[in-house]
């Protein structure tokens, strides 16, 4: 009996070792959003785009009025069937926000009452009708919007999460493929910064949920925090923050942040959304427990170039490219299939040279800090000999090229010189597969 006790902890040790292990191996997700569930028009082309681009994953939204334009009528509209099967023919991943109240409740949340039984009749509705279809269902977005410090309503948050989640599971755990995991939370920045997530975690929401996903926009932020150094920072001490708060670790989702390319207060241009982007996604695989991110968004809404929420696209109205665009395309597998080296990686304010390695292969991603340019010095993980080999995503185009920089060695040491600015550069230093 006690062997068999043993045993019994034994195979558990090992269960949750090799369920930890094959999650550790798993590619981080690189999502974008997208706003196209809800419309008429085919998804197919634009969809294409964003699986060119590298993206894995997609999210949008299943409007609880659209589900249910009308009391009691609940349907599931063809362009959501047709999203879904476009998506699965591309094999992108679908994140879908269960999100937003109707006209006849007074736009008002689920918190109670008759407005909350009807919310959780809709969402036992439509993943019933959905069921393993989406992969990730997000309860709500942004709650926290109207007062994000405030207990009460977290804690109505919270009792939402507990009373929705047992109709995810029973739609989703039973069927062919991997259950949908369910996430929660999608706080603002300053529910980040107000202690929001506290209260949820207080309330013990992560014991219900698969993670916890943020919303960490930085572009009109003060404090230092509207460039991605800043961001990183702030994030990372987030995450440093909720992993001490829990006692354990939390599995993150970003499941919007992004950099608008428009010309009034907090904007940038295009070339600066691209830059941004490309240091922001490759931070991200520096913070730990952050399984994932989802770039808001894939088109832009609009051709005012003034208007913030019309420029948050990788892809103008008419889908052409936005440098943005080009630059996820050839950063896309870094992201996704390679692994961060903290000990051989340098931050400094002036450069940053982050390592990063997949099997055989390693490279530096590099670029400058607080100045516009500086020279730096790249060390290779082994012996090396001829022009430096990179990619430039100033120059997205052009991929690997050979850089007028050559290695000089000395025994098995080889360095070489290297001008940084703005834009990555990401520069092959060991061995190539």
């Amino acid at each position: 009996m006690k062997f068999s006790r043993l045993s019994a902890a034994f195979l558990s040790l090992l269960s949750m070792f090799l369920v930890h292990e094959a999650a550790a191996d798993e590619p981080f997700i690189l999502g974008i959003g997208t706003h196209l569930m809800n419309f008429p028009a085919s998804p197919r082309v634009p969809l294409q785009l964003a699986a060119q681009a590298g993206v894995t994953a997609l999210k949008d939204d299943a409007f609880w009025s659209t589900a249910e334009p009308a009391p009691n009528q609940l349907r599931i509209v063809q362009p959501w069937r047709d999203y879904l099967s476009a998506a699965a023919t591309q094999n992108l991943s679908r994140l879908v926000i269960l999100d937003y109240s109707t006209f006849f409740h007074d736009n008002a949340k689920p918190r109670a009452g008759k407005v909350k039984a009807a919310y959780l009749n809709y969402v036992n509705y439509v993943v019933g009708q959905l069921g393993n279809r989406v992969n990730y269902y997000e309860i709500w977005n942004e709650w926290d919007l109207e007062a994000p410090g405030d207990p009460k309503l977290a804690a109505d948050y919270a009792a939402l999460v507990r009373d929705t989640v047992p109709l995810i599971r029973k739609h989703t755990q039973g069927q062919n493929g991997s259950p949908a995991k369910i996430l929660a939370g999608s706080i603002t920045p300053q529910g980040m910064d107000e202690g929001f997530a506290d209260h949820l975690i207080d309330a013990g929401m992560l014991d219900q949920v698969d993670g916890l996903s943020i919303h960490p926009y930085a572009h009109c932020a003060g404090g230092g925090r509207n460039n991605p150094e800043g961001w990183v920072n702030w994030v990372r001490e987030y995450e440093r923050h909720i992993r001490t708060k829990a006692g354990r670790d939390v599995p993150l989702y970003i499941t919007e942040m992004a950099w608008p390319s428009h010309t009034e207060n907090c904007g940038s241009t295009p070339e600066t959304q691209a830059a941004f982007m490309a240091r922001i996604l490759f931070f991200a695989r520096t913070i730990p427990n952050l399984e994932g991110m989802w770039w808001y968004d894939l088109i832009n809404d609009g051709a005012d170039r003034k208007d913030q929420e019309h420029n948050f696209g990788l892809l103008n109205e008419d889908l052409s490219a936005k440098p943005a665009y080009n630059v996820l395309k050839v950063i896309s597998p870094f992201i996704k299939d390679f692994t961060y080296d903290p000990d051989a990686s340098v931050w400094a304010d002036d450069a940053y040279l982050l390592h990063f390695s997949k099997g055989e292969e390693q490279i530096v991603v590099a670029w400058a800090g607080a100045r516009k340019t500086i020279e730096k010095t790249v060390h290779s993980a082994g012996p090396q000999n001829g022009a430096l080999r990179l990619i430039d995503t100033a120059q997205p185009q052009k991929g690997w090229f050979n850089a007028e920089q050559s290695w000089a060695c000395q025994a098995q040491q080889c360095s070489a010189p290297i001008t940084l600015n703005g834009f990555p550069k990401i520069i092959r230093v060991g061995a190539s597969g």
